[in-house]
């Protein structure tokens, strides 16, 4: 968030709740932008496979071990999980560009050699932007499990057309932290919230001749409108005030005071009411022995993490706000709905332990360069981001043939920038895919002379190979009904 407090901004709106204003800029921000979402950032779902193959084999192994549980008690009822004629219906709540159902399906009809599970599923691609699913519904790799999939418009807080008790697998990847979340703190006996009041640039501000229109446009998210206008999400200024919750429009009071007690005075917290809601909503469509609701998202159930003041509660991309997860209150929460065992682990150890080996992602490995603690122009940080990249495609090698969409940077110099497209031409199709794919030990093992001559130190990396979690860090939280 630009906060010149020189800039002489200029009001555009009222003070309101930190949700509410997430929920209308985040609106904004997908209707002009969602085409360009992986400009901004990237998800670990978006190009790699290797978390989709996890989650497909994490389901597959739960699914048969029912069955096999199931005939060895001779259980005289069946459920309709059980019948081995029974649809098998799978949620991903936020559907994305389509690339995690199509590697979550691959991966599940080539673990299930008899048949006797893949054919019986049905994968609901839910989001509630008709146009990011009409998008995800026509990526290529999902046509050859055209008869398994479906779309469905519509809120995760609400799944209309989803009845009780359906529902055997839910997935939901990086969406907890794009849903509406508040930040509270204590103060003294009182528990006060973060409200938000925006403003635009002094900069921006004299480049729009009718303000008044700007105004009731951005006011009324009037996207026709504000298309006319120039872009805006840089140089929106935001004012902060806290006031004391109002918790008439606030659930699970009791739940989120008693869990505030144990946080410090004047530390805010996220309270992500979004990811309570898609919890609430699992436990109803989710059958009795469903495999369970998997949340993959970056955020802490650490307390003492919880507890710093200087944590990152929330981030900007592109103009996307975004808010890391309280893990340990949605545990809270989840338990307050009696829902059943649950359990978190980091995402790496999740998809690690999928393999058997361990993993880190190209992200981790660049920051154990040299060179990641210097300034770097920003082609030269694409310039080592390639080169990473070729030197692991020694050994790296995907189910799926994906070209790399890497754009080169405009103020690159000509040079230079002759080098990188010669570097990003040389990269195959079947090797890594982004700079958020995961790789394995055996990779960086097999590869490790090529990383040297990058720059490398393959003691440092194997180093943080085995590293644990970050303060903040990705998760995987499975609940089980």
């Amino acid at each position: 968030m630009l906060q010149d407090a020189d800039a002489l901004p200029q009001l555009i709106g009222d003070y309101k709740s930190v949700d509410q204003w997430q929920v209308h800029i985040n609106k904004l921000f997908y209707r002009f932008r969602g085409d360009q979402v992986r400009s901004f950032y990237q998800t670990f779902a978006s190009a790699d496979y290797r978390l989709g193959h996890a989650l497909a084999a994490d389901y597959y192994e739960a699914v048969i071990k029912r069955a096999r549980t199931s005939q060895s008690r001779n259980l005289p009822g069946r459920s309709s999980t059980l019948d081995p004629q029974s649809p098998l219906t799978v949620l991903e709540l936020g559907c994305g560009n389509g690339n995690l159902a199509a590697c979550f399906l691959s991966h599940l009809k080539t673990l299930d050699r008899e048949g006797t599970v893949y054919p019986r599923v049905k994968y609901i691609l839910v989001d509630w932007e008709q146009g990011v699913l009409d998008a995800a519904m026509r990526v290529p790799e999902l046509e050859s499990h055209r008869d398994r999939i479906g779309p469905l418009c519509t809120t995760v807080d609400r799944l209309d057309g989803i009845a009780d008790g359906t529902v055997d697998r839910i997935l939901c990847n990086e969406l907890w932290n794009d849903l509406p979340t508040r930040l509270m703190s204590r103060q003294g006996g009182e528990i006060e919230e973060e409200f938000l009041r925006p403003n635009l640039s002094e900069i921006l501000h004299a480049k729009i001749t009718d303000w008044a229109g700007f105004v009731r446009a951005f006011d009324a998210g009037d996207f026709e409108v504000l298309k006319r206008f120039p872009p805006f999400f840089e140089d929106l200024v935001w004012e902060r005030e806290y006031r004391t919750v109002d918790w008439k429009d606030v659930p699970y009071r009791k739940t989120i005071t008693e869990f505030l007690r144990r946080i410090d005075e004047q530390v805010v917290v996220p309270i992500n009411l979004g990811a309570f809601a898609t919890v609430k909503e699992a436990k109803r469509v989710l059958a009795a022995d469903a495999a369970g609701f998997s949340a993959l998202d970056a955020g802490t159930s650490d307390l003492k993490v919880l507890n710093d003041p200087d944590k990152p509660c929330s981030g900007q991309f592109g103009g996307q706000q975004s808010f890391m997860v309280n893990f340990a209150l949605v545990e809270a929460v989840a338990r307050q709905l009696h829902t059943g065992p649950i359990s978190i682990e980091s995402q790496r150890e999740f998809v690690g332990k999928s393999l058997n080996t361990n993993v880190m992602t190209v992200m981790d490995l660049l920051a154990t360069h040299p060179a990641a603690g210097q300034k770097m122009r920003p082609w030269e940080q694409d310039r080592l981001l390639l080169q990473t990249i070729r030197a692991l495609n020694k050994a790296y090698e995907s189910p799926y043939a994906k070209e790399i969409d890497f754009p080169i940077r405009p103020d690159t110099p000509s040079e230079e920038r002759e080098h990188l497209q010669a570097l990003s031409r040389d990269l195959k199709p079947s090797g890594i895919p982004d700079a958020v794919a995961y790789v394995t030990e055996e990779e960086l093992t097999a590869c490790s002379h090529d990383l040297e001559e990058v720059g490398y130190d393959p003691q440092s990396f194997f180093i943080a190979l085995t590293a644990p979690p970050g303060p903040v860090d990705y998760f995987h939280m499975m609940i089980l009904p």
